[in-house]
C-alpha cells in the first residue's frame, strides 16, 4: 500500500517546507485540491514549486478541474510539468459542480460533462505528438511518458466512473470507505466491457487531523467551510480521522477494499503533521 499526502491550502508558502519533509519521508505522491473562485493555489503552478523541490514523490492533482480550462493550454502546461518533474506528476481530473466557478472560467455548467469528453480526446491527441488542427500543428513539449501522464478521474456519477475505462488509468475516490465498495465494483466492470487488460488503479482519499485540539479544531472548521455549498459539511467533519488508531483502521480498510494507494488529505497547516503522519505510516 503506497500512502500520500494531501497538501494544505491555507499557506501557499508553506508547501515547500511540507514537500521536502513528505520527500524525506515515506510518501508517495503529494496531492493538491483545485479550486477557481476560493483561496486556494492553482495547483498546476503550486506542484511545478512542490516538484523542483523534491526528488522522489510524485505530484497529483486531485482533481483538476478541466472543463475551466483552455484545452491547448492545458496540454501544455501538463506535459512540461510532467517534462520537467521527471515523469513524476499524476494528473487527477473531475468535472466540478461549483457554479461560480464555472461562471469565472465563463464555461456553461450544464455542458461541463460534454466538455470535458471533447477535451480528453484533444490532450490524448496532442500529447501524442499530432497537431491541434488544420493550419495549427502540434503543442509541445513532449511529455515524459508517450501519450501524456497517468489519469485518474474523480467522481460519483456514472459518466464520470466510465471515464476511467474510456480515458484513464484509475479512479480517485473521495468518499467514505462505506461508499467505495459498490463505486470500485462499477469502475472495474465498466473497464472490462470495454476490453481493458489489467485492472484500473484505486486511490483514496482519507481526511485526517494529526496533533493538539487546536489544529483539529482548525481542520473541522476548513473541511466545514470548503464543503458548505454541498450541503453535506457535516458529513464530511464528522469523517475526519483524528488519533494514529482511526487513521491505521481506514488504511486498512482501503487496502481491503482493493486500493492501491491512500492520501491521506491534511486541511490543518502545521507541517509536524508530515512528521507524526510519517510515524504511523512507517
Amino acid at each position: 500500500m503506497n500512502i500520500g499526502l494531501g497538501l494544505p491550502i491555507a499557506e501557499p508558502a508553506a508547501l515547500l517546507d511540507w514537500a521536502r519533509r513528505a520527500d524525506a519521508g515515506p510518501f508517495s505522491t503529494l496531492g493538491l485540491l483545485d479550486r477557481l473562485v476560493y483561496d486556494n493555489p492553482e495547483p498546476l503552478v503550486a506542484l511545478a514549486a512542490v516538484a523542483g523541490a523534491t526528488s522522489r514523490v510524485q505530484v497529483q492533482t486531485e482533481v483538476l478541474l478541466t472543463p475551466l480550462r483552455d484545452t491547448a493550454l492545458l496540454a501544455k502546461q501538463v506535459a512540461t510539468l510532467d517534462r520537467m518533474s521527471g515523469g513524476r506528476l499524476v494528473l487527477g481530473l473531475g468535472v466540478g459542480g461549483r457554479a461560480d466557478d464555472h461562471l469565472a472560467a465563463g464555461v456553461e455548467l450544464s455542458s461541463r460533462g460534454r466538455r470535458m469528453n471533447e477535451q480528453l480526446a484533444q490532450l490524448r491527441s496532442l500529447w501524442s505528438g499530432e497537431p491541434f488542427g488544420p493550419g495549427c500543428g502540434p503543442i509541445g513539449p513532449t511529455p515524459a511518458r508517450p501519450g501524456g501522464p497517468p489519469i485518474l478521474f474523480g467522481g460519483f456519477r456514472p459518466a464520470a466512473l466510465a471515464r476511467v475505462a474510456r480515458w484513464g488509468d484509475g479512479y480517485l475516490s473521495a468518499a467514505p470507505v462505506q461508499w467505495c465498495g459498490d463505486l470500485y465494483d462499477s469502475v472495474r466492470t465498466s473497464w472490462h466491457e470495454h476490453g481493458r487488460t489489467g485492472e484500473p488503479r484505486f486511490v483514496a482519499q482519507v481526511n485526517v487531523a494529526l496533533g493538539p485540539q487546536s489544529l483539529v479544531d482548525e481542520v473541522r472548521a476548513a473541511l466545514g467551510a470548503y464543503y458548505e455549498f454541498t450541503g453535506y459539511a457535516e458529513n464530511m467533519v464528522s469523517g475526519l480521522q483524528t488519533t494514529a488508531a482511526e487513521i491505521r483502521t481506514a488504511i486498512r480498510q482501503f487496502t481491503d477494499l482493493g486500493a492501491d494507494e491512500v492520501m491521506l488529505y491534511c486541511y490543518g497547516t502545521d507541517p509536524g503533521q508530515v512528521d507524526r503522519l510519517a510515524d504511523i505510516v512507517a
